[in-house]
């Protein structure tokens, strides 16, 4: 029986060149190493680039976000944004190493009308962006907790998206 979930993506944002700036990327990786492959979901990789990210999530109606957001105290601490109702905050994605990025994406959709249907925003808290630095180990640890907190996610929704199906199809 394949197992199947509402359509859903995950986009990890990031640049591996660039410390805890890596830390969506990273999470996507993860989850692939899970073993998070279902049918209906789709986890890719972006740079974070704006015209990309609006590129990457249309057609889709349910996207999960992550990327690391500015330093403000407490690496690796994780914040949630639902970007239909919460307006992303400049000083935690202040403009990216691109002309625009993940904040001025969701902006821009958001005037065009062109957002997903649901778009969640995970952020996790940077500690350093240096040009061949690895990531800060609160990031890394803030990577492994998303990662799972992601693949119960995916499960729980496969779980609820089995009880709707007629019963002989579900299982």
């Amino acid at each position: 029986m394949t197992l199947h979930i509402l359509p859903l993506r995950i986009i990890g944002c990031g640049n591996f060149d660039r410390g805890d700036d890596a830390a969506g990327l990273l999470v996507t990786r993860r989850l692939h190493t899970l073993g998070v492959e279902i049918t209906g979901l789709e986890i890719t990789e972006q740079s974070g680039e704006s015209f990309s990210l609006m590129d990457c999530w249309t057609g889709v109606e349910h996207v999960i976000l992550v990327d690391a957001t500015a330093p403000h105290g407490t690496p690796g601490e994780v914040r949630v944004w639902n970007a239909d109702t919460d307006r992303l905050p400049a000083d935690a994605f202040p403009c990216s190493t691109h002309a625009f990025g993940l904040r001025e994406a969701v902006e821009l959709g958001r005037v065009m009308n062109r957002l997903p249907q649901n778009l969640e925003i995970y952020g996790i808290e940077g500690k350093r962006f240096l040009a061949g630095a690895p990531p800060s180990p609160e990031v890394a640890r803030a990577v492994m907790s998303v990662a799972e907190r992601l693949r119960r996610r995916v499960s729980d929704s496969l779980l609820q998206t089995r009880r709707r199906l007629p019963r002989e199809i579900a299982g």
